[in-house]
Formats: structure tokens, C-alpha cells, sequence
């Protein structure tokens, strides 16, 4: 039985679930029909682009979703504050590491070419969100910049050991272990 969807906004979180189970390439629209039980006709209508339009507006639709929770926070709060709702959100929008980063899996296959740069930009803008408000913080700029891409490849990596192993409490102490860097971070060159 298909499903019935109103508004697009409906829709993507439903096709993103599929990307992130089956991947860009094992995507077929037969396999998006099939899995988010909606027809064809409907996924057209929303996307009359086929699967690189579903893909682009997913990553679009992520890209809001970190802007609003974890980029502009980071930039613009104050930033032990804004830290420390990042790894909430994060383990929060990760599901604790069971739900995979779609972003860093597009970059791991042939989707990566098609998808450069809002994969690039997403990486870029979470890095430099976070280094600035460790610097802000009282971390030196070189000290920041270094942990700060340190921590956003741990999280992928902490989310792909996750995922690997079945064990969402590697996740977690990902994060916590992390988050103790960044303190750690803050304090040592706060102090001087």
C-alpha cells in the first residue's frame, strides 16, 4: 500500500533513511518506492530531478538542520555554552551512533564527485564553527584548529566503529572522551 505525503518537507527524511541504509549508488527508485512506500509518481512530482534532486535536497535539508543546531550556536553563543550543546545534539541527531552521517558516507563512495562541495562545506563550516568558539574560549587559534578537525573526524570515526561493532555506548564515550579533550584544550591555554 503506498503512502499518502503532502508537502515535500514529508519526504526527504523518509528518502534520507534509504540513502543511508543502501547508499547513493544502491538507491534505485524501485528500492525508494519500495522502502518509503510512496509511488513513483509522488517521488517526481517532489523531485521531478529524479534521485541527484532527492540527494541534493537531503543534503540541503542537513545542512539547515546543522546550520541552525550546531554552526550558528558554535559561531554566535557564547562558546562553552555552544560546545556543550554540540555534543548533545550530536549524539542526539546521531541517535548515539546508530544512525550514520550521510554526509561522510556520500564522501566515502563515487557520490563524493557529484556532491563535492556541499560535502566539502559541511565538514568545513562544522571545523572552523568549532575552532572559533574555542578561540573564543581562550584556546590558542593553532590549538583550536588542530582539535577542532581531531574532533569532527572522531566523531565519524566514532560513528562508524559504532555502527561496525553494534555498540552505541562506543559513541557515547567517543563524545565524552572528546569533549574532555576540548576542555582540556580551552583550560590549558586559557591558563596562559
Amino acid at each position: 500500500m503506498t503512502r499518502t505525503v503532502f508537502e515535500k518537507a514529508d519526504v526527504i527524511p523518509l528518502v534520507a533513511e534509504v540513502f543511508r541504509e543502501l547508499g547513493y549508488e544502491g538507491a534505485s527508485m524501485s528500492k525508494i518506492t519500495a522502502r518509503t512506500r510512496l509511488s513513483k509518481g509522488s517521488l517526481y512530482h517532489f523531485f521531478p530531478g529524479g534521485k541527484e534532486e532527492m540527494a541534493s535536497e537531503i543534503l540541503a535539508h542537513i545542512e539547515n538542520w546543522f546550520i541552525r543546531n550546531i554552526y550558528e550556536p558554535l559561531e554566535r553563543d557564547d562558546p562553552l555554552k555552544a560546545i556543550h550543546n554540540m555534543w548533545r545534539e550530536v549524539d542526539a541527531y546521531f541517535r548515539s551512533g546508530q544512525r550514520i552521517c550521510l554526509v561522510g558516507a556520500f564522501a566515502l563512495d563515487e557520490t563524493r564527485d557529484r556532491f563535492a562541495s556541499g560535502i566539502r562545506q559541511y565538514f568545513r563550516r562544522w571545523i572552523d564553527a568549532l575552532c572559533a568558539a574555542l578561540v573564543r574560549a581562550g584556546a590558542s587559534t593553532d590549538a583550536a584548529a588542530v582539535i577542532s578537525e581531531e574532533t569532527v573526524g572522531g566523531i565519524q570515526g566514532g560513528l562508524i566503529l559504532s555502527r561496525a561493532l553494534h555498540d552505541e555506548t562506543l559513541f557515547e564515550r567517543t563524545l565524552a572522551g572528546l569533549a574532555e579533550r576540548v576542555t582540556k584544550c580551552v583550560r590549558e591555554d586559557a591558563g596562559r
